[in-house]
């Protein structure tokens, strides 16, 4: 069974990337922990443990989700949860067990680095990212910190 330990991180989408960046750093006081080339389309803001993606709407990330935020398309591409390390194959086993459509493992970087993930949808259409907790990022937090 998975076992959700924390949110890895959520993805928010935005045609107003300076003000989103001046609101999560400055009124938040997140800090810009990586950014890709314009062209791509990605900052990712540290958030305690978690991360905050930023991910301009023209980018090449940002079509991939469709039209700009209105009241229409989504602002929020997908969240990811961090679950207790299990095997690639049992999550596939599980998922599969349960009817749940889901794409191939990738590796993608979230709260903890690199590491591998799976995306798949909710009843409603929401993109969940799950992605196992590593030990050796949990390893090192302090033990008030570990989730």
């Amino acid at each position: 069974m998975i076992q959700v330990l924390a949110i890895d991180h959520i993805v928010l989408r935005t045609t107003k990337l300076a003000e989103m960046l001046r609101f999560y750093t400055e009124v938040l006081g997140c800090a810009v922990e990586r950014e890709t080339p314009p062209e791509t389309g990605l900052t990712q803001l540290r958030a305690g443990n978690a991360l905050i993606d930023i991910v301009v709407v023209d980018s090449r990330l940002g079509k991939m989700g469709g039209g700009a935020p209105t009241q229409s398309e989504r602002n929020m591409d997908h969240f990811c949860l961090q679950i207790k390390s299990m095997t690639e194959q049992s999550i596939l086993d599980h998922l599969d067990a349960h009817g749940i459509a889901h794409e191939d493992f990738a590796s993608r970087y979230g709260a903890q680095g690199y590491g591998n993930s799976i995306y798949l949808e909710d009843p409603e259409g929401n993109v969940v990212e799950l992605r196992c907790q590593l030990e050796q990022f949990n390893a090192a937090l302090p033990s008030q910190s570990r989730v």
